[in-house]
């Protein structure tokens, strides 16, 4: 599949000609990318799309996103009453589907889910098998074998296989921030620094949570969002464990989970450190602390994702240090592209959501890093 450029609006250009000073990048104008305005309403339906699973809450995140950018929901299937009724009302245009066999063999072009992550590659196959694009929730898959058979099956088939990694995708500081460095804000990247703490909740967590075999470990969960980061930020198309660890140093009631991971890793354009956790303490207004920092040779940009402890209101803030000082990025309007990137990718067979080969490599890297990793208490 081949990639398709896309063309600033004239609202991004003006925008990025008034910023260019504060940006600290004299190519700014000319580098950055076009997206669609983060007040828009949706774009109107140019593909049909259903879902298989809802057993995540993510599964909210994407049927937005596809909606927002030109998806027609039109069926969803799952096998919980309890869910299945829960769903339909807040999506009443999508019926209820009969079984998973229903939606594949409808005319629809894309389907989602947010099944229990060791069922999403098994059902992704069957997708691209009956000639449908796929998009999983986080994360596309559990094990390298799993992997190897989605990789051998979209080779095979052409279909995408894309995986929404929400924290960048879906969140506009993220967003922004990948705008400023790639349009060379920052300098040369050097490093990535990726931190995802969540709140464990665990009286709210289905039984599956708990079993490494069904969620794949905290690295291939949690992680898998820093790893996406880590390609996307630095460039590097080749990356290698340099060590991982893992462990569950506060939980012995729940055996099967991990609630603390981490790792260091090199990539053929950068290094980076990544740290998950289920740690965040409740008296946070918010799930987790989640921070990006990237570090170039002439600045470092800093995302909070989530929440400002500075006192700052609300999520989706960005600081930007450079040569000529500090200073703070509010991107609450920030637009969202994913979705509208993915439709077009499904009408023209293009890769400008997110290219197959990174999508598989963040997965790839996830695994291998919790496959390798030391085992702490």
């Amino acid at each position: 599949m081949k990639r398709a450029m896309s063309t600033p609006s004239p609202r991004r250009r003006s925008f990025l000609k008034t910023t260019l000073a504060a940006a600290g990048a004299a190519a700014l104008h000319r580098r950055a990318s076009a997206a669609p305005d983060a007040g828009a309403a949706p774009k109107a339906p140019r593909i049909r799309f259903s879902v298989i699973a809802v057993d995540h809450p993510h599964i909210h995140r994407q049927v937005e996103a596809v909606i927002r950018g030109g998806g027609a929901f039109v069926a969803f299937y799952a096998k919980d009453p309890k869910q299945a009724a829960d769903f339909g009302k807040r999506y009443p245009q999508a019926k209820l589907a009969g079984s998973e066999k229903e939606i594949l063999e409808s005319d629809v072009q894309l389907v989602a889910t947010s099944g229990i992550p060791a069922e999403r590659a098994p059902l992704g196959i069957q997708v691209m098998k009956h000639g449908k694009d796929f998009l999983s929730d986080k994360p596309g898959m559990t094990t390298l074998q799993q992997l190897a058979e989605v990789k051998k099956v979209q080779a095979q088939t052409k279909r995408i296989y894309s995986i929404m990694y929400s924290e960048r995708h879906e969140n506009r500081a993220t967003v922004k921030a990948g705008e400023l460095v790639r349009a060379g804000a920052i300098g040369k990247v050097i490093q990535t620094m990726g931190v995802g703490p969540h709140r464990l909740n665990a009286d709210t967590r289905p039984p599956w949570f708990f079993q490494k075999d069904r969620y794949g470990g905290i690295l291939v969960d949690l992680a898998s969002h820093q790893f996406d980061q880590f390609l996307y930020f630095t460039g590097s198309t080749r990356a290698d464990i340099v060590a991982s660890q893992v462990g569950n140093v506060n939980h012995p009631e729940y055996p099967g989970l991990e609630d603390f991971g981490d790792v260091m890793l090199r990539g053929d354009k950068g290094t980076g450190y990544i740290r998950v956790d289920w740690f965040t303490p409740k008296g946070l207004a918010t799930w987790g602390d989640a921070r990006l920092t990237v570090l170039g040779t002439d600045g470092y940009v800093e995302v909070r994702k989530n929440i400002d402890l500075a006192g700052r209101p609300g999520a989706d803030h960005l600081l930007i240090v450079d040569k000529e000082g500090t200073r703070y990025v509010d991107c609450k309007k920030e637009p969202l592209p994913f979705g509208e990137r993915l439709v077009d990718d499904v009408l023209a067979r293009t890769e400008t959501a997110m290219p197959q080969q990174h999508c598989f490599l963040a997965m790839e890297l996830a695994l291998k890093a919790e496959k390798m990793a030391r085992k702490i208490s």
